[in-house]
């Protein structure tokens, strides 16, 4: 036995000694993932065609150029959200000797901050800017066939910003419906001498330059990348006054789909439904198709 004990304590130290120098467990390096996500897109189009003064089968000299930035920034946490989209087109035309026209002009600003009291629904915050870049003209011929225009509109004539409260319901990052039940919807008109061309003045009274109302104001969004390299936002906005009790309702739609056809060229098929009633009593609309280059990035998940 004795000669035994020897062996036995210089195996313990051995395996004491052993366990103290084992190398230690690797750390966990995996960063957390972001709460914030973005997307953009750019594009510029361009459209060029000229004739000789002989050509037979007729034509006429043009030139036009129209640009497109779609954003998008979403922060993105347990129980808060924040949301920004910035949408801004601006193209002109030029055909033979009647100068240049813009045919699509638009700014449209959103800003959301929400607060999750379920898992699809927030309380949320809302403020929502529209306008346009440039004056825009109503195009005409004098009483002797002579070229007239007159300008119905320009920055902040109209321009409209609304402010809600209320419920967002959002099963995914790319789709939503908010429930504005307080909502308050002013309308510009800067310009006070614009009712002379444009009598119902967008809404806004005589000498006056804004407008405010109570409004139940529904908004519904879907923005998202149907592919790598294709993107679909789709928006409607209901405006319903509670002077009127609910008898008078507007709205608004509009479309934007981008796609790439290779690294350079894309296709973009913009489109916008427009139906207020202190603007006129029909529907008004407008749309667009263009190709020409793009630049396109995002951070949100096209499988979801």
């Amino acid at each position: 036995m004795k000669k035994l004990f020897p062996l036995i304590l210089f195996l313990v130290v051995v395996s004491k000694t052993n366990a103290q120098t084992a190398p230690p467990t690797p750390a966990d390096t995996t960063k957390p993932a972001s709460p914030w996500k973005t997307s953009m897109e750019v594009a510029v189009n361009f459209n060029q065609a000229s004739f000789s003064s002989n050509w037979q089968a007729g034509g006429v000299n043009s030139v036009a150029l129209g640009t497109l930035f779609n954003g998008r920034t979403l922060y993105q946490s347990k129980r808060i959200s924040f949301d920004n989209n910035v949408q801004l087109q601006y193209g002109f035309l030029k055909n033979g000797g009647l100068g240049f026209r813009k045919n699509t002009d638009k700014i449209y600003i959103d800003t959301k901050l929400g607060y999750k009291i379920s898992p699809k629904w927030d309380l949320y915050a809302e403020v929502n800017f529209t306008s346009q870049f440039a004056p825009g003209y109503k195009y005409g011929t004098d009483s002797i066939g002579r070229p007239t225009q007159q300008m119905i509109s320009r920055f902040l004539d109209p321009g409209y910003l609304t402010s809600s409260l209320g419920l967002e319901y959002a099963p995914a990052d790319f789709f939503s419906l908010r429930i504005g039940f307080l909502g308050l919807r002013q309308t510009f008109s800067v310009d006070t001498s614009l009712y002379h061309t444009v009598p119902e003045n967008y809404g806004v009274a005589i000498h006056k330059k804004v407008k405010n109302e109570a409004d139940f104001v529904l908004t519904a969004n879907f923005n998202k990348d149907l592919g790598k390299n294709m993107n679909l936002l789709l928006r409607l906005t209901t405006f319903t006054n509670y002077a009127y009790y609910g008898k008078v309702t507007d709205l608004r739609s509009d479309m934007v789909f981008t796609g790439k056809v290779n690294k350079l060229l894309s296709v973009n098929v913009t489109a916008s439904v427009l139906y207020f009633q202190a603007q006129s009593y029909h529907i008004q609309y407008t749309q667009a198709l263009s190709l020409g280059l793009a630049y396109m990035f995002s951070q949100f998940d096209v499988k979801k």
